[in-house]
């Protein structure tokens, strides 16, 4: 960092230059009139600034005619007025510029430490379930997913992973189109279910959304299963809502009451892929959204720290949006990121109302109202110590090699966002 002090340094030659031209105005008077030029002493408070180039010309100018002295007097004095202002203000311009160079640095460099690190993928979002069984036969055959692998594990490793002591883990894939859930069955042990009067806006809440391509078709199909509602029935954002007029919702659980989404897009909303003919009725999972306590605080943490793109971003309210959410004077800010690839992230921060509840401060991840979201990382090392620097709440003690790919990556960690959501972050 370069500093400049300006002030003291332009106040002294300034000083200098004013005593130099008085000596040199007297020495011409003294010249003219025959006079011996007056000599500086040794312990004069001038400051040492040489003028060796003036003193030989006091000969001569004292030989010139006293109109013409005068003429070169004023003229000097003209030209060391004009010094003196240049040299005052020319470092406090280069000082401004100096931190704005700085400060350009500074952010440029700032806006490529997420691209470093960005995330490559959000490869999947899980959840943990009471009965493994049911909940794969409760993913088939009601939302059409199929399974693509089903694991046991135990042992240290998976301990440390999921920070919990004594862990027998039954894991399940199933895809939907080209996203995957990842549902894990704590065989031992067993956790807590999730609180019964859990309601939308309370800050735990998750859920993934699921794109249909006929709603009023996917909703009868839920009906002939006895789904548990949360929505009365599925909801049309109105056309005074410019960003996501026209888009249909409902929300429902599974049996252990995870919420789920289904959503249908208008022509010319979402994904164009979501436009095309089909035969299908449950097409693929389009967002997983996430309650948040303030949508700038998740931002800089998604975006600034994970390196996600912000997609968009609307602001909802009327009876719609609150029987969709089944919460009385629902207004809602809702914001989108995403990855590369895999399905985005959804923040609804609830501007009204404020009374969600916190995640409990003893949640772990063998209860049933843990989710939590896979990420593929280029370079877990380096986001592990950006974590620690952001403070990140790890629920992993650190990084942890998996052996023999038993999960589908290497390495992985288990962490909190800024409200306690879970992320995993893996290395492939």
């Amino acid at each position: 960092m370069i500093s400049f002090r300006p002030s003291k340094l332009n106040s002294i030659t300034v000083l200098a230059l004013g005593y130099r031209y008085r000596q040199f105005a007297e020495s011409i008077g003294d010249a003219e009139s025959g006079a011996t030029p007056p000599s500086r002493g040794s312990n004069s408070p001038t400051p040492e600034i040489s003028f060796n180039l003036i003193a030989p010309h006091y000969l001569r100018l004292s030989t010139m005619r006293p109109k013409l002295i005068k003429r070169l007097q004023r003229s000097l004095l003209s030209a060391l007025v004009f010094a003196a202002i240049v040299i005052i203000s020319a470092p406090a311009a280069v000082l401004p510029v100096a931190r704005s160079q700085a400060s350009s640095s500074t952010a440029s460099v700032a806006q490529k430490q997420p691209t470093q690190n960005r995330t490559l993928a959000i490869e999947s979002v899980g959840m943990t379930v009471s009965d493994m069984d049911q909940a794969v036969a409760f993913y088939s055959q009601v939302l059409a997913f199929q399974k693509v692998s089903d694991v046991e594990v135990l042992g240290n490793t998976y301990e440390q992973l999921q920070r919990l002591f004594g862990v027998r883990l039954r894991i399940v894939k199933m895809q939907l189109g080209d996203e995957l859930i990842e549902l894990t069955e704590y065989l031992t042990p067993k956790g807590r279910p999730i609180p019964i009067d859990s309601r939308s806006n309370d800050h735990w809440f998750q859920h993934i959304a699921i794109v249909v391509s006929d709603m009023d078709k996917a909703y009868q199909h839920l009906r002939q299963f006895k789904v548990q509602h949360t929505s009365p029935v599925p909801q049309r954002i109105p056309d005074s809502n410019k960003v996501a007029a026209g888009i249909r919702a409902f929300y429902f659980k599974d049996p252990d009451g995870h919420n789920l989404e289904i959503i249908s897009f208008p022509r010319g909303r979402g994904n164009p892929k979501w436009q095309k003919a089909t035969s299908s009725l449950f097409l693929r999972i389009d967002h997983t959204a996430i309650v948040v306590s303030n949508t700038a605080a998740s931002t800089q943490f998604y975006r600034d720290l994970l390196g996600l793109e912000f997609a968009g971003e609307s602001f909802n309210s009327g009876l719609e949006q609150a029987y969709l959410n089944n919460v009385q004077g629902a207004r809602l800010h809702i914001s989108g990121l995403r990855a590369m690839t895999g399905p985005g992230i959804e923040f609804l921060e609830y501007l009204e109302p404020k009374d969600g509840r916190s995640l409990p401060a003893d949640a772990r991840s063998n209860d049933l109202l843990h989710w939590q979201t896979t990420l593929i990382i280029a370079d877990l090392s380096t986001l592990v110590r950006r974590l620690k620097l952001n403070q990140s709440t790890l629920i992993s003690p650190g990084i942890i090699t998996i052996p023999e790919h038993t999960l589908g990556f290497r390495k992985g960690l288990l962490i909190r966002d800024p409200d306690g959501h879970a992320l995993r972050f893996i290395e492939k």
